[in-house]
Order: C-alpha cells, then structure tokens, then sequence
C-alpha cells in the first residue's frame, strides 16, 4: 500500500451540512469570506454510521447508552473488548473499522494507547460563497396547556452549498492501525453512498457529485492541496447559485498538476455524478496524456 489523496465534492440544498451548537445551530461559516466550512467530524460520522447501519461493521466510536439511559463512558467501552490492555487494543483494531481508519485514543484502567489514523481529512469548504437564510415556521403542539397558540421554530438553511473535502491516506500510520485494502474500499463507499443516504431533517439532500483517489507509486510521495486546483465558474453571483446546473467545474489546474507528476501516479479513481457539468472531460482528458484511470464501482 503507497500513500493516497482524495478529493470529495458533494452539495447540499435547502439545509443545514454542518450546525454549530453554540451558534444557534447555525451552518458553519467563515465570517471573512462567506465560505461554508463542514468539519471532519462531520464527515467522520457519516462514514462510520453507514459502515455501521448498512455494512454492519463494528465502530468503537459510537454512543452507547446502558439501560439507565446513561451515555457509555470510552474506558467502559473499551472493556468490551476483553480485560487486559494487549488483548484490548488488538481486539479493537482487529474489530473496528473506524479506528483503523480514523486513529483513536483507547483509554485504559491505568493509561491509553493513541493511534494515528491513516485517514485524515482537511476541514471541507464550500467552493463558492454562501448565503444563510432563517427560516421560520409552527409547531405542531400548543405552546403551553390550555393554550390556543402553537408554538414557534425557527432554523437556518442554506439555499445551496457545494462542499468540498481534502484527505490523505498515509501508508505508515496503516501499517500501526493494520488498515487493509478492503478498509480503503469500504471508506470509499461511504463516502459516496453514506453522503446519498443521510436521510435526517436536517441532511435530507445531500449528493455526491466527484469522487478523486490519486494513487501514488512512488513512497511517501504526495502532491498535497489537491482541491484548491478545481474552481467552479458560474454567470450568477456565489450566492445566487441554487443547482448543480448553475455552475461548471473547471478541472483544468487539477489536470495540469497530475500531468507535471504523473511519472509518480500510479493511477486515478473516479466516480463523476451524470449531473455534474466539466468544462473539461477528465476521464477522457486523462486517458489523453496517458494517465491511467478507472471507475469507482460501488
């Protein structure tokens, strides 16, 4: 296994990605240039909730809650896996996708053990400005007993935000974490098919739209900042956009980039969503300056 990077582009309408709870709940943005952020928690979550629901693998991190109600504290939830500290931390790892993924500290009876994980995500932004709007509505129950008035409720959307996450794949922090291929393989589903079937109130809506794993041969090579070489052009102002067919994607910088290192790239991995307008065909244009590609089948 040879490092990866990962480039991850999907949108959301009429919602909320990413709330802050101490702000209202509010979609996350950076007040200086109108970006939206979407943290990697958040997208750390919706991997390990479908491998979960739909894969039924087993996650480490996880709320687990004991028959008082009460939330399972991380040194109970690593007794789950046995009652010395060496029996522990191999059951988890060889039982918990997420960890070997995503790293984690495993607090035991007198210490912890830490392990960096393989996959580290940037924090995703938006590729365009954005604009918050509050929505304001009733509730279905009155607002008090013998009360003739409902309730009030309020939220805040976001009409539209094409979110874009970088990551990397580091081929030492695996071998602590004994990441496999397979692992690779499933991340790669949830990222795609996890992003579709978030089905909450306030995630109802999000589609993955492009998908990138740069595969490299060469050892602990990486070209790094990835997305920051894919703009999106538009006749409407940022916040104006409302559709994917709004925009175009301009891969063109991206495309230059992996050329000048191509004798370093193995190959590409690719899933496009048919929706998606390039100005340039990538798949075709790769296949132009010999750069091998392939489908992402999931």
């Amino acid at each position: 296994m040879n490092r990866s990077e990962l480039i991850f582009l999907y949108d959301i309408k009429d919602n909320n990605p990413n709330g802050d709870p101490i702000d209202q709940n509010k979609p996350r943005i950076d007040e200086e240039t109108g970006i939206n952020i979407v943290t990697d928690v958040r997208l750390k979550r919706t991997i390990r909730d479908y491998l979960k629901e739909y894969k039924s693998k087993e996650i480490f991190v996880r709320e687990i809650r004991d028959d008082k109600g009460k939330v399972q504290d991380g040194k109970t939830r690593a007794k789950d896996f046995g009652k010395k500290k060496n029996e522990i931390i191999e059951n988890i790892l060889k039982e918990c996708i997420d960890v070997r993924l995503f790293g984690a500290t495993i607090p035991l009876a007198k210490d912890s053990a830490t392990f960096t994980g393989p996959v580290q995500f940037n924090m995703g932004r938006s590729l365009h400005k954005v604009e918050v709007k509050r929505i304001k509505g009733t509730g279905a129950f009155a607002s008090g007993e013998n009360k003739d008035n409902k309730t009030f409720r309020e939220e805040f959307i976001l009409p539209y935000s094409l979110i874009g996450f970088y990551g990397i794949i580091n081929e030492k922090a695996a071998e602590q974490t004994k990441l496999t291929e397979d692992d690779i393989n499933l991340l790669i589903d949830a990222m795609w098919n996890g992003t579709q079937n978030l089905i909450s109130r306030s995630k109802v809506g999000q589609v993955p739209r492009l998908l990138i794993k740069v595969n490299y041969k060469e050892e602990f090579y990486h070209i790094g900042d990835l997305l920051k070489s894919i703009k999106i052009e538009s006749e409407k102002e940022d916040e104006q956009i409302r559709d994917v067919e709004d925009f175009i994607l301009n891969v063109d910088e991206l495309i230059e980039i992996l050329e000048i290192n191509k004798e370093k790239i193995d190959n590409l991995e690719i899933k496009l969503d048919r929706r998606l307008n390039m100005k340039t065909n990538i798949i075709d244009k790769l296949g132009e300056i010999e750069i091998k590609t392939e489908e992402i089948l999931i």
